[in-house]
């Protein structure tokens, strides 16, 4: 087991580049990230599908581990996004006749359509965890969608209102969380980029949404705030429309994104306290940072954040990169990182 107590660890948001022999990836950038299954997009169909995102999965584990990342992830290898994979896996939703619902960038995307109460049926990323667990000695993080974030990317045809659907939603993200940590997770992270992208709705009820989530909840937990995949969404903000509100969760760690928005870190004053995982990698751009660039933008955070509740990582997940340029920017990453701990430790 890694040690926990690492100055300027180093982990992913959590996705790692899928390889080409398993997903087509130009398919894959071709379109908006799915919402619904998107079985379509594998180029290994049943029996073979499990044992090639098995294989694949050890791939990025054993990229990350040689990269010398400090918090290792599963890659989200066998997931056709972020969200869809859970989302899809629930109680009191249609899966057959999806729904229709405007994605943050403003097109229309085939989404759940909700027909009943949502509930957990059945642990979902238990078996990712495990099998994650049993390929590395180094700490374990593991994503899963947020409520708020998967009540926006549905059509409801049977709550009376959002609110009521997202807190359903949080329920059964609730009980993924305490069994992914009962089955030895280190870290469980709540992927939310549409608290970012509709902040009013986010205030109303998503960040209750997210504290309901996280009742009960004893482990290390992070929430990801971003702009949105670089490859999909290419202007950025030069800030957030919701971000100092987390100080009002439970919630331990908060990832954002610096480097792509050149974000102003002084916002970071208003989440004393928390870990922050700064976004220290462009993932717009396919040049690979210098370990330099990296501590440059580590220390505009270290301005308002103390060193020990920083943590590295990407802008934002890494599946759409070239694997090469994903394994570039991770090396970087950590060098950046040894460069920190040598003059700050």
């Amino acid at each position: 087991m890694a040690n926990k107590d690492v100055l300027f660890p180093t982990t992913l948001v959590g996705s790692y580049p899928q390889p080409e022999w398993l997903i087509d990836r130009q398919k894959l950038a071709g379109r908006f990230p799915p919402r619904v299954r998107a079985l379509e997009l594998w180029r290994i169909k049943e029996p073979f599908l499990q044992q090639a995102q098995n294989d694949a999965t050890v791939l990025a584990i054993r990229a990350q581990e040689q990269a010398g990342l400090d918090i290792v992830t599963d890659g989200e290898i066998r997931r056709e996004s972020y969200s869809n994979r859970f989302a899809t896996a629930l109680e009191g939703i249609d899966i057959d006749n999806p729904g229709s619902a405007l994605d943050r960038s403003g097109h229309p995307n085939p989404v759940p359509r909700i027909v009943g109460r949502i509930r957990r049926k059945h642990a979902v990323e238990v078996q990712d965890l495990l099998f994650l667990k049993q390929h590395t000695a180094k700490q374990t993080k593991i994503t899963v969608p947020g409520p708020f974030t998967m009540s926006q990317q549905a059509q409801n045809d049977f709550y009376k209102s959002e609110e009521e659907a997202a807190m359903d939603y949080a329920a059964a993200v609730n009980e993924e969380i305490k069994d992914l940590f009962k089955h030895g997770a280190d870290v469980v992270q709540i992927d939310e980029p549409y608290m970012q992208a509709r902040p009013e709705r986010a205030r109303q009820y998503g960040l209750k949404a997210l504290n309901r989530a996280l009742e009960g909840v004893t482990g290390t937990t992070a929430v990801h705030i971003c702009f949105g995949y670089a490859a999909i969404i290419h202007q950025r903000p030069s800030g957030y429309s919701f971000l100092p509100e987390l100080a009002g969760s439970p919630v331990r760690q908060v990832s954002i994104e610096t480097a792509q928005s050149g974000l102003d870190c002084s916002v970071l004053s208003s989440l004393n306290g928390k870990k922050i995982m700064v976004g220290c990698i462009d993932l717009s751009d396919m040049a690979v940072e210098t370990p330099q660039q990296v501590v440059a933008r580590i220390k505009k955070a270290l301005q308002v954040v103390p060193k020990e509740n920083i943590i590295l990582a990407p802008d934002c997940g890494m599946k759409y990169l070239p694997r090469e340029v994903a394994y570039g920017k991770m090396k970087a990453m950590v060098e950046g990182a040894r460069l920190l701990r040598a003059e700050f430790a």
